[in-house]
């Protein structure tokens, strides 16, 4: 096997125990470049721009707050102004000096009159709603020759926009997706594609009161921005304002998705949300796009918010251990964004949290078909595909639902399970699937008595929970897929070593977001265009690292595997030997550990049955020479990681259409792409076989 470049093996870090651990994060350095304006948005700012030039500018009212928090809906009219009282009583300070410090001291000296109370000046525009149109020329200034923005915020305000960017906390605290990032701390990417629900960031309320807030301000703002802009953010900063630093952001993964024609607006606003973007402030063209209070953010309904803080405040208090929560609900119901807020919410007092990853349609981590156990120690500040990562143990089940092999799902998740230390106490969360009737319903009683499960966190909408409620009443008289009452588990070691607990608390939530209940239908919202946006994030860490072109896979140099190195199999169909390597040219496979050595007899290695083994990654088998016995794989593995690696396993996950389709550089027909082909023919689609499934005649009395 040839290796291209070597790189470190990352060792793993112990965990802590419950602390507040923020204050340790430091900032890594991130490159940035400014954001290529797509046509349709300079058209539309071009529009806009005209219709002002057409009428006089009307200053926005400011909408009121929406309660997304308990928080919002105390003190909102407190803090807005505070007085600062001087050493001496009221009197202005007098400077000879006539440099830029003094300047800036002489604007601060002028807002302080009578018994050192601060005149209103631009406050009383201040309202802690959203920030958007016009307040943004007041609270937000822009340093062209730095490319970057900053921002001044009051609390309980909020931004909601679409884009990407850097944010970087200078003063005070803000709160993105239920993460707390405080000044001091490392800077965060945020990612709001139109694929998702936009981010909106909020603006806390300051930990230390007694703070003298312009004196301390001061020095941040010169660092950031010209003497003009800085002056003129000054005067906005109160005890309960909170300073933000927004750069554009460039990655290899936003450079390898817009070098997609169909992905080229992915981080602009759709269609629906056009009328409401606002596209003439400071943060535009640092790839932000502010939205208008038309369009709302993550919505949160009372029992969303009751839900975080039980669970949260039942992790922080005195358990028997750690605790497991599960969630579960139909599809649509918004349960990948409740356990990314509650992760975010967790990190705010702990290092770490662990994730057990049950859904093979839409992996929080990894491209669809895989179930994997992970520690996550960073926010999730955007949608799966922007946060790829390897997990601790991976299982590549091959497929993006279970239906037709329960017990592999069933087994895969209790390997997955076993390889977690019993010892540890970092909380753990198990992320199941959409299928909730008949034997989806079924897999769910078997996983909560597989799992010591101290919580089940059961989402619904419009008032019901579309399936019965889990209850610990309801689970004594339920029937699984592998076990029945009396509830225990199927495996013996299981009931030695993790026996189910005697009750946990159940939780029921109801989302009330606009579209509940159904799968989204503009560009980029759709389930499979999702699966193919995790796919492509994960192939471009194949990309350089460092700004430049992208290079179409079929220009990178692949490994070279020996057929008598690797067994080779298909797990989500039946082929006959002869066709196996046709099956498996131009496909997805997934890197796996056997157990057991492979031996050959000079020929290849091919696999009958789909196996339980680790996985550590996935490639693109680009090519098979029969001649040589040679696999060229393109893979983004670490070279010390491919060295353990004996098995190819490919699954019905396929690589998205225009990775084959956009192949620049060729001349006439293009590799692995045809039109000559039907699927009207006899035996033209793939055979599927369903494993495990039972008509209800030979299940026997329920």
């Amino acid at each position: 096997m040839k290796v291209n470049k070597l790189k470190p093996v990352k060792g793993q870090t112990k965990s802590l125990k419950w602390k507040d651990v923020r204050g340790k994060r430091c900032r890594p350095p991130i490159s940035s470049s400014k954001l290529i304006s797509s046509p349709d948005m300079a058209r539309i700012a071009k529009e806009h721009q005209a219709s002002v030039m057409k009428k006089p500018t009307v200053k926005r009212l400011k909408s009121k707050a929406k309660p997304v928090s308990d928080l919002k809906k105390n003190n909102l009219q407190a803090g807005l102004k505070k007085s600062h009282t001087q050493a001496n009583g009221s009197s202005a300070f007098t400077m000879d000096d006539e440099s830029n410090d003094t300047q800036d001291w002489k604007e601060y000296s002028k807002s302080i009159h009578g018994n050192g109370v601060e005149t209103s000046g631009d406050l009383d525009d201040v309202s802690p709603g959203r920030v958007e149109g016009e307040s943004l020329h007041h609270c937000a200034e822009r340093d062209d020759r730095q490319n970057h923005a900053v921002l001044v915020m009051q609390k309980n305000q909020t931004l909601c926009f679409r884009g990407k960017c850097l944010l970087t906390c200078l003063y005070g605290r803000v709160e993105v997706m239920g993460f707390t990032i405080e000044e001091g701390q490392q800077s965060y990417p945020l990612f709001s594609p139109a694929s998702h629900c936009p981010l909106s960031i909020r603006a806390l309320e300051s930990a230390d009161q007694t703070r003298d807030d312009r004196t301390e301000a001061l020095p941040i703002l010169r660092k950031y921005l010209q003497p003009a802009s800085r002056k003129k953010l000054l005067k906005r900063i109160t005890s309960n304002s909170s300073i933000i630093l927004l750069e554009p952001m460039e990655t290899p993964l936003t450079r390898f998705l817009s070098s997609f024609t169909d992905l080229s607006e992915l981080f602009n606003p759709p269609a629906s949300e056009l009328m409401s973007a606002v596209l003439d402030t400071p943060l535009n063209g640092l790839g932000m796009i502010p939205l208008g209070t038309a369009i709302e953010g993550l919505e949160m309904s009372k029992s969303y918010r009751d839900g975080l803080n039980m669970v949260v405040s039942a992790c922080r208090g005195d358990m028997d251990g750690c605790a497991v929560i599960l969630v579960c609900g139909i599809k649509n119901v918004g349960k990948s964004m409740f356990i990314r807020t509650l992760i975010n919410n967790l990190l705010n007092h702990t290092a770490s949290v662990d994730y057990l990853e049950g859904d093979l349609g839409q992996p929080e981590f990894t491209p669809s078909g895989c179930l994997s156990l992970s520690t996550v120690r960073g926010p999730l500040l955007g949608p799966p595909f922007t946060h790829q990562s390897t997990p601790k143990h991976m299982v590549y089940y091959g497929h993006s639902s279970c239906e037709t092999d329960l017990e592999r799902y069933l087994d895969s998740l209790k390997s997955l399970w076993r390889r977690r230390s019993q010892t540890r106490e970092t909380p753990v969360i198990i992320n199941t699937m959409g299928w909730v009737k008949g034997f989806g319903f079924q897999l769910l009683v078997d996983m909560i008595r597989f799992f010591p499960v101290s919580h089940v966190v059961q989402l619904g909408h419009s008032g019901v929970t579309q399936c019965p409620a889990l209850t610990p009443e309801f689970l004594r008289t339920a029937h699984g897929c592998q076990t029945h009452p009396p509830a225990q588990t199927a495996l013996d070691e299981f009931t030695q070593s993790h026996s189910p607990p005697r009750s946990y608390t159940h939780l029921i939530i109801q989302s009330e977001f606009q579209g509940v209940g159904r799968q989204g239908t503009a560009k980029h919202q759709r389930s499979n265009e999702h699966r193919e946006l995790s796919l492509l994030a994960y192939l471009s860490q194949l990309q350089s690292p460092d700004p430049g072109p992208i290079r179409p896979l079929h220009t990178l140099v692949p490994y070279q595997v020996p057929h008598t190195a690797v067994a080779l199999g298909v797990i989500h169909c039946e082929v006959v030997p002869s066709h196996m390597f046709y099956a498996a040219n131009a496909s997805l496979v997934g890197l796996c550990c056997l157990g057991e050595q492979v031996s050959s007899r000079g020929g290849p290695v091919l696999l009958s049955q789909a196996p339980i083994c680790p996985c550590v990654g996935f490639g693109v088998l680009r090519g098979i020479d029969m001649v040589r016995g040679l696999y060229f794989l393109l893979t983004p593995v670490d070279p010390a990681i491919l060295c353990t690696v004996n098995c190819l396993l490919m699954g019905a996950i396929s690589l998205p259409s225009y990775i084959l389709t956009t192949q620049p550089g060729f001349e006439g027909e293009m590799p692995y792409v045809t039109a000559d082909y039907s699927f009207d023919l006899t035996g033209a689609g793939k055979l599927r076989v369903f494993k495990g499934l039972m008509r209800p005649s030979q299940m026997g009395p329920q």
